[in-house]
């Protein structure tokens, strides 16, 4: 589903290298988890996945079912079903949780070629969607994250999923801010959403993320490229000894 090979990427701001011949590969179905050290590049990754602004990309490619994607919009990836979920949600104040949804989905319908859907059949989905992820109808009345706690921020993204059924989430550290209740409920919506048809990156610090989102595959990034990658124990060899051993191998 996506293929990433040698991908370099620039902050242009600061005129900084950032990613440094990243190459990745992530099957539909997949659970796929990237740790690494503060500065590494996995939150730029995921930018650069999505079509954030700001960065320059002098080498590489970045393909998603067999389309590369790196001079589409980050509206235009979206509509191909490529979600990413934020580290820190913004709060939009003024705008309902109702209208955001019903905008964002038929959006993508319509990029799609698709019909849209009514006020009233949307209103249906999205409850159904939220009784399935145990998430309160209390959100779906006030405007975006907008005095929302950290754990009522990454559970309505995972209602965001859910609801526009993307093929490619990008979760990035959305563990960040979460006590462990929270991130118990987050990890639960994350792992309803699992599918065959469906791959899912999850970027984290830390292991205790994956006690609850069981990764197929770990990657670890340092300085701007994936070094190592194995099964789920190699999460929990860094959870144990840090990544002094990683790093050590590397000089």
């Amino acid at each position: 589903m996506l293929k990433i090979e040698n991908l370099h990427a620039i902050l242009e701001e600061e005129d900084k290298p950032i990613l440094k011949g990243v190459n990745l590969k992530v099957k539909p179905g997949e659970v796929h988890a990237i740790m690494g050290p503060n500065g590494s590049g996995k939150s730029t990754l995921s930018y650069i996945i999505s079509g954030r602004d700001g960065y320059e990309v002098p080498e590489g490619s970045i393909t998603y079912n067999d389309e590369d994607i790196l001079e589409l919009e980050p509206e235009e990836r979206a509509a191909m079903g490529v979600f990413l979920a934020f580290q820190y949600p913004v709060e939009i104040p003024g705008v309902g949780n109702m209208t955001f949804l019903r905008t964002a989905f038929n959006a993508i319908k319509k990029a799609r070629g698709e019909e849209e859907i009514s006020a009233s059949d949307f209103l249906k989905l999205v409850r159904t969607k939220a009784k399935e992820l145990n998430i309160s109808p209390d959100l779906l009345k006030r405007p975006v994250n907008y005095g929302f706690s950290g754990g009522e921020k990454k559970r309505n993204e995972i209602l965001q999923m859910a609801v526009l059924e993307p093929s490619l989430c990008v979760l990035d550290e959305t563990d960040s801010g979460l006590d462990i209740d929270a991130m118990k409920q987050v990890s639960e919506g994350v792992n309803a959403l699992r599918s065959p048809d469906r791959a899912i990156i999850v970027i984290t610090h830390y292991q205790r993320l994956l006690n609850h989102i069981q990764p197929d595959i770990v990657h670890v990034m340092v300085d701007g490229s994936i070094v190592q990658s194995g099964g789920a124990q190699l999460a929990l060899d860094i959870e144990n000894n840090g990544y002094s051993n990683i790093l050590s191998n590397l000089n």
